[in-house]
């Protein structure tokens, strides 16, 4: 589904800042894969990368998704094709209504890819079906885009904006960001609602914590802008016991 070849990137106003350096990776569909590592290994640029964020360069390398070339499409024709980012730091957007915000979104990607879009009731229900699995109220949709939210509903407003817009690849920056141990469960209650054998996930993390929840099939312990090992889940229990400096020496 996502295959990733010998991604390198920098920093477009700084090309001698090279952040990725070789990256090699592939999700299968169904699959969910989890990336850790070091502060300033390349975690999130390699988010940033993918989704079509302005400030970086790709360099050399490949990416794409289900066969097409991520690098060649705008964010928007990224999110198209079934490219999903929840950000680690999600923004507030004051005067956009939440609501106003999901639909147009949702709609887009619809006409996008030659769909009928939805009629505001049709819209209503859905929304309101899944922001009751998520336990989001009526008030933090009647809101603008997280203004006001805590760190815990803004998380639980992407998952709910990811339900809707039912991504194939689904990518995750620290998305336990900030969470404290109920919003995480939740948080995770739904991503885990959205795991099928269509879907993949990327989920990018520093701690072993959630995956406690969102259960991974594959670990990647990632340095210096490229993986450096991979293993099963047992690889995060490692890190956990005796941190990221066995791994590293070992390269």
């Amino acid at each position: 589904m996502l295959e990733i070849k010998n991604l390198h990137a920098e920093l477009e106003e700084d090309s001698d800042v090279k952040i990725l350096r070789g990256v090699d990776l592939k999700v299968g569909a169904g699959e969910v894969h989890a990336i850790m590592g070091p502060n300033g290994s390349g975690k999130s640029t390699l988010s940033y990368v993918l989704s079509g964020r302005d400030g970086y360069e790709v360099t050399e390398g490949s990416a794409t998704l289900e066969g097409h070339d991520l690098l060649d499409m705008e964010p928007e024709e990224r999110a198209a094709a079934g490219l999903f980012l929840a950000f680690q730091y999600p923004v507030e957007i004051p005067g956009v209504g939440n609501m106003t915000f999901m639909r147009t979104a949702l709609n887009a990607q619809r006409k996008a890819r030659g769909q009928e879009e939805l009629s505001a009731g049709d819209f209503l229900k859905i929304v309101r079906a899944k922001a009751k699995d998520l336990q989001i109220d009526a008030d933090m949709l009647k809101r603008p885009v997280n203004t006001g939210f805590s760190g815990g509903e803004k998380k639980r407003n992407e998952i709910l904006q990811m339900a809707l817009l039912e991504p194939k690849m689904c990518v995750l920056d620290e998305t336990d960001s900030g969470l404290d141990v109920d919003a995480m469960k939740l948080v995770s209650d739904g991503v885990n609602a959205l795991r099928d054998a269509g879907r993949g996930f990327l989920v990018i993390t520093h701690y072993q914590r959630l995956l406690n929840h969102i259960k991974p099939d594959v670990v990647h312990i990632m340095s210096e802008g490229r993986i450096i090992r991979t293993g099963g889940p047992e690889l995060a229990l490692e890190v956990e016991e005796q941190g990221y400096g066995h791994i590293l020496e070992a390269v």
